[in-house]
């Protein structure tokens, strides 16, 4: 993916046009972002421009839904605040929303085990039935033997570590497991470092909502092995208190898929190819270790 960047100036334009209440305000270059660019202004908002092809549709679905399930999410969240619309300036709708202050996980991890507690009672009341017209999403959610080709071909990102065969049993179980038969479930759909934010080594927000999507819970509970410390995952299901075996095999699956696309984006950044993101193969390593030391 090539990284299409914006500059500074374009954004001041945009806010003058169509927000010119906010347009004083100081605009900060913010690093990292993948499918949106994403600027702070002032000291509680942010801008987020879409760069990539699929990133309108993303943020679109951001704005449709955050807002109506943002108020009873116990952290915070970049909720929409306003809308940009397309204009001669910018052809895609964009976003102010909410700043979420902390470090991405992905260069600050959480440490502290207490992290448990507090990612169970966001996904505890995140995981409640969506509606007939909650966004679906092809790749999240959804049955793991829609994707049992997928990490054939990921599992060659590690296919000389000594990891690479345990790997590959927990994603069988996962796949053999028994299917989500509950009603469809709001999901986040992206738990990874880089979409949480940390301070004091504990968990202090959650963004990027654009993966949004109703399902399986099992995709947003991988976080147990991708965002908390080694030995946390059993302090989360106890807290969150509504997973069965099935659940938990399943994933422990998401666990190994997501932790094997770290990696590889992870590769691709420390070689220096487009899109790469070098803290993030580190972050897919300690996830392996972590949902492999499982029981």
């Amino acid at each position: 993916m090539e990284e299409v960047r914006f500059e500074q100036d374009l954004v001041r334009a945009l806010l003058r046009e169509q927000h010119p209440d906010l347009a004083d305000l100081e605009l900060r270059d913010v690093n990292g972002g993948w499918d949106n660019q994403m600027w702070r202004l002032g000291a509680d908002l942010a801008v987020r421009l879409p760069r990539t092809e699929r990133a309108p549709a993303l943020l679109h679905t951001e704005q449709t839904w955050l807002p109506v399930l943002a108020d009873r999410l116990p952290l915070p969240t970049p909720t929409p605040v306003r809308i940009g619309k397309p204009s001669r300036l910018f052809e895609h709708t964009w976003t102010i929303a909410r700043w979420v202050e902390g470090e991405p996980a992905d260069r600050a991890p959480v440490t502290r085990s207490d992290a448990a507690e507090i990612l169970a009672e966001f996904l505890g009341a995140l995981h409640d039935p969506a509606p007939a017209d909650a966004p679906a999403n092809p790749t999240r959610g959804i049955p793991l033997a829609g994707l049992h080709r997928r990490p054939d071909s990921w599992l060659g990102v590690v296919a000389d570590h000594a990891m690479a065969e345990r790997a590959r049993e927990v994603w069988e179980q996962a796949v053999a497991a028994p299917a989500w038969a509950g009603a469809p479930l709001w999901l986040h759909g992206d738990l990874h470092p880089a979409n949480v934010v940390v301070r004091d080594g504990m968990l202090a927000g959650v963004i990027d909502f654009g993966e949004m999507c109703a399902g399986d819970p099992a995709t947003d509970l991988s976080a147990a092995w991708i965002l908390l410390p080694a030995g946390a995952a059993s302090r989360f299901f106890d807290a969150y208190g509504r997973a069965d075996e099935a659940t938990i095999a399943r994933a422990r699956g998401w666990a190994v898929l997501r932790a094997l696309g770290l990696i590889q984006i992870g590769q691709a950044g420390r070689r220096g190819l487009p899109g790469g993101k070098p803290t993030w193969e580190p972050a897919g390593y300690a996830t392996l270790e972590r949902v492999l030391a499982a029981n």
